[in-house]
């Protein structure tokens, strides 16, 4: 069995975030979240750091996936708020990354477990004041350049280019609220919801 375990650690620094973030000119941690990855057999870690960056949320930076992938979220310890959207697809059979047809933003805590169907991106973000921990099924590939910051059936150029996913998740009042993303064209009305059995992986 090859060892790849000195290829399992990555973490996703302030400076590697600010493309994606709401107000990127704001103070944050150093390092906003951190990747243990193992892959479908040994499942992937993923520990968020507390925190804000000005008012929004410390998240992961969203991607969408390479090939026909479906992905679940097992919330392991703590509370956060997970993130998916499905962009509308073109005549030309292509989507665009500008417009969203659906999204689905659910509130979760240590127990919960979130499906991630094909072709929809997904991040999460850290809404209590510990850390946020999930387990989650991608593959990876550890011959990959760098398997563990960016795997590569991992797409994160469109939401690059995008400035985030189609919400930012701020903080008002002392409650998670939605802020639409400007850069996007079409996004879908939102709202916050609660996790039930339905967001669980299908049979």
């Amino acid at each position: 069995m090859t060892d790849y375990s000195n290829k399992r650690y990555g973490t996703r620094t302030h400076e590697m975030m600010k493309d994606v973030l709401f107000h990127p000119e704001a103070g944050a941690p150093d390092v906003h979240y951190h990747m243990v990855r193992g892959g479908k057999d040994l499942r992937n870690i993923t520990i968020w750091e507390p925190g804000k960056v000005g008012n929004e949320y410390i998240k992961t930076y969203g991607h969408y996936h390479v090939g026909n992938i479906e992905e679940t979220y097992w919330i392991i310890y703590g509370e956060g708020i997970t993130i998916a959207q499905k962009r509308v697809v073109g005549a030309d059979g292509e989507p665009i990354d500008d417009e969203i047809e659906e999204i689905r933003i659910v509130r979760v805590k240590a127990g919960d477990a979130v499906f991630m169907p094909q072709g929809w991106a997904h991040a999460a973000v850290n809404i209590g004041d510990t850390f946020f921990v999930t387990a989650d099924d991608s593959p990876v590939n550890f011959e990959d350049v760098d398997p563990s910051s960016l795997p590569g059936h991992a797409d994160y150029e469109p939401i690059k280019k995008m400035r985030g996913m189609a919400y930012y998740i701020v903080e008002e009042n002392g409650q998670p609220t939605l802020v639409k993303n400007p850069t996007y064209k079409k996004i879908p009305e939102a709202q916050i919801e609660n996790w039930d059995p339905s967001f669980s992986p299908k049979a």
